[in-house]
């Protein structure tokens, strides 16, 4: 039996609104949303720089990942999408339809766009084994982490300090 997968990672934008969904029949969260990706280059004959065609992608996210996506991302985003590309094949309105789907495994913010402020999600159990082999849970250690109140900042950009911005115009 063949292991072979297409895992891909496309840079690009998000087209979309960010949805988030349940599955019917266990309640699985899953974010959808459409990534445009648009390879440039420059013509050095021209003197400009070039498009190509722009290729769009459903994504999918699953579980933790799908809730992290929601909170996190907006339709305009630049993003960094990994995960494993497949078709889906559908009859519409003017017949037989397919898209491209990616079923992401990873996905975060382009940086070079922008800057973000992660914030990393705390279980409030840590599971370790003991010296028989047995597992047991104790409580976790948060106190190093930041406390930051669910979705007040969501979207929007990290509040910078002036002597930061300072440092920050310097090093431009």
């Amino acid at each position: 039996m063949s292991m072979q997968s297409l895992d891909l990672t496309v840079v690009g934008w998000i087209g979309t609104d960010v949805r988030i969904h349940h599955e019917s029949d266990g309640g699985v969260p899953f974010t959808t949303f459409r990534l445009g990706s648009t390879r440039r280059w420059f013509d050095k004959q021209a003197g400009v720089w070039r498009d190509a065609q722009t290729e769009w992608f459903n994504v999918k996210v699953w579980r933790t990942t799908a809730i992290n996506a929601a909170r996190s991302l907006r339709k305009g985003d630049p993003v960094i999408v990994q995960g494993l590309l497949s078709t889906e094949e559908w009859v519409g309105a003017d017949g037989p339809r397919t898209s491209l789907v990616l079923d992401a495994s990873a996905i975060g913010p382009n940086l070079a766009f922008g800057s973000s402020h992660f914030a990393r999600n705390v279980s409030p159990v840590t599971v370790a084994a003991a010296e028989d082999g047995s597992v047991e849970e104790a409580p976790t250690d948060v106190s190093s982490f930041e406390e930051l109140p669910d979705d007040e900042r969501a979207g929007l950009p990290p509040e910078v300090e002036e002597d930061q911005e300072l440092a920050l115009a310097g090093a431009r």
